[in-house]
């Protein structure tokens, strides 16, 4: 296993009573130090602790430590010129995902037993899948996000991690106090769309599709791909960092200073054709959707990265091009592993519902989980 070194930023003096969290370094905690994932700010310790950290405290976890990120949560390495790179715990030499991979790492290290992340194009479940772990993205705007530090407003969304399905919906239930999970489904009573298999690479592509052949009733679905709203993301990035950057451009990383020269530049024009483009592709993904239960893709196409290959621009959008649909919809989407692909690693399959079907997702992922854990 690797080193756990880069995984945790801050830990506090003396850990309370109860499940150990893992909170991703985005969320405010207070008197502990959050950065961010930025030099900006080391030392800054916050004096009043973010919603969803405190209702998780209230419910019974322990916060075990701070997890490592990717600068300012842009980014799906987690490789951070700051504080170092996170390491993968089940892929040594290969990225851990980002943005949330410290949370992600640390349950794959056996550092925490529940953890917390955000996801504004993947950023949960990318590190979910490159770890061998589970992780939830809730519906748009179910999980609060006061006291965390925003990327894309209208794509943020905060949710659970976990060793297991059954771990993120008791997470769920201390997240969305009036949340209810739903019985387990019969797998033959769903209709299931799978989409995207044919992108992947063959071990994922098998271990996907035999995921998709547990549910009698499923059936392949030429789904569309989110393009085109991109610049609406990038747009409310500079709108979050515009001071900021014009008042210490130097502190930030070149990875994240150079896509935020990107998102500065957005047009209006740009901006208002994104716009459209979105609002077409949600009306379009909803319509497709109809009379299925589910939509399965894999989470990822290949298994983590190794350092060199991360370091390549160009992997980015191959990264989020199974995920980033659904921060554009604002749909729930579960990653979980489903044994091992390329090189012996994690294979990880999607599960996704419409807009607020997250009790739905969480059950059939539970139902799935036992059957495609290897």
């Amino acid at each position: 296993m690797e080193s756990t070194d880069g995984i945790f930023l801050a830990r506090p003096e003396q850990q309370g009573q109860g499940i150990a969290l893992a909170v991703k370094d985005l969320f405010d905690t207070a008197g502990l130090t959050t950065t961010y994932g930025s030099a900006i700010f080391a030392d800054h310790v916050p004096t009043a602790t973010a919603e969803a950290v405190r209702r998780l405290e209230a419910a019974g976890y322990a916060n075990a430590g701070k997890t490592n990120l990717h600068e300012f949560a842009y980014g799906v390495t987690s490789m951070n010129p700051h504080f170092g790179w996170v390491p993968n715990p089940v892929a040594p030499g290969r990225i851990a995902g980002g943005s949330s991979g410290g949370s992600a790492a640390a349950l794959a290290a056996g550092l925490a037993d529940a953890a917390l992340g955000t996801d504004s194009g993947g950023s949960i479940r990318i590190p979910a899948a490159f770890c061998g772990i589970v992780g939830f993205k809730p519906s748009f705007g179910l999980v609060p996000l006061e006291g965390c530090w925003p990327l894309a407003p209208s794509y943020d969304h905060a949710g659970p991690m976990a060793r297991t399905v059954e771990g993120c919906v008791a997470l769920m239930k201390a997240l969305v106090p009036d949340f209810e999970p739903a019985p387990a489904p019969d797998v033959g009573d769903l209709r299931v769309a799978v989409a995207w298999t044919e992108d992947a690479d063959e071990g994922v592509r098998r271990r996907v599709e035999e995921a998709a052949a547990l549910f009698p009733s499923h059936e392949r679905l030429d789904f569309p791909r989110a393009k085109g709203h991109l610049r609406v993301f990038m747009r409310e990035i500079a709108e979050v960092h515009a001071t900021l950057f014009e008042e210490q451009p130097e502190a930030y990383g070149e990875d994240v200073a150079r896509k935020v020269r990107e998102c500065l530049a957005i047009s209006d024009a740009e901006l208002a054709e994104a716009e459209r483009v979105r609002a077409s592709y949600r009306d379009e993904a909803a319509t497709l959707l109809e009379g299925f239960d589910l939509l399965l893709t894999p989470t990822q196409g290949f298994v983590a990265p190794t350092y060199e290959d991360a370091a390549d621009d160009s992997l980015r959008l191959g990264i989020t091009r199974f995920t980033n649909p659904f921060n554009a919809l604002g749909w729930p989407a579960l990653a979980l592993p489903c044994r091992a692909a390329e090189e012996g690693l994690p294979a990880s399959v999607q599960l996704v519902g419409p807009s607020g079907s997250d009790s739905l997702v969480l059950a059939a992922g539970s139902a799935l989980e036992a059957q495609v854990r290897g």
